[in-house]
């Protein structure tokens, strides 16, 4: 049974890792819709809590995958949902990069690179949308949601200020009672 889930995890984060234009944010909307609807191994706020993990923790953005990998299946499960989120796309990259060396006169390489930077955006964009309706529970949550938000685009600060921020108000809340 566990080799059957080890096998959905590798399927699972494989397929992503040669869509994440942009990084591993990219796709979080699309993990998200995976781990939680379609494959039902977590539910809303537990993605929603390894995601904020992931973020605070220094590292590259593919702590994510790790992080579920380990939720759903333990070690076994971190190894290779990391592995399957770092291999296809590192060799995807190197394949299309010596292309892209070999053809860097020819006209279409330009346009196709100024054409993936909107998509990398929007994919980045929809990522912040589906962790935000995630993290929303109650009035409460949308204020500290839409705080963050605002926070982190109308600072220069580190984005980790608004999640700390986030804690702290969270906690006087639970501790206030506003929040059950």
């Amino acid at each position: 049974m566990k080799n059957h889930v080890l096998w959905q995890i590798a399927l699972t984060f494989a397929s992503l890792s040669l869509v994440a234009m942009g990084g591993a944010n990219a796709v979080v909307p699309e993990i998200h819709r995976q781990i939680v609807g379609a494959h039902g191994w977590m539910n809303d706020a537990t993605f929603s809590q390894l995601f904020a993990i992931a973020q605070a923790a220094p590292g590259p953005n593919i702590l994510l995958a790790s992080l579920i990998g380990w939720r759903i299946a333990g070690m076994a499960g971190l190894a290779v949902a990391t592995l399957a989120m770092i291999v296809p796309s590192s060799v995807l990259a190197f394949t299309v990069g010596r292309l892209v060396n070999r053809l860097a006169d020819a006209p279409w390489i330009s346009v196709t690179k100024a054409g993936l930077v909107p998509i990398a955006v929007g994919l980045i964009m929809a990522g912040g949308l589906v962790m935000a309706r995630a993290a929303v529970h109650s009035l409460f949550s949308l204020a500290i949601t839409v705080g963050a938000a605002i926070f982190v685009l109308c600072s220069d600060r580190n984005p980790l200020w608004a999640l700390a921020g986030g804690t702290i108000i969270s906690l006087l809340g639970l501790w206030g009672g506003v929040v059950k």
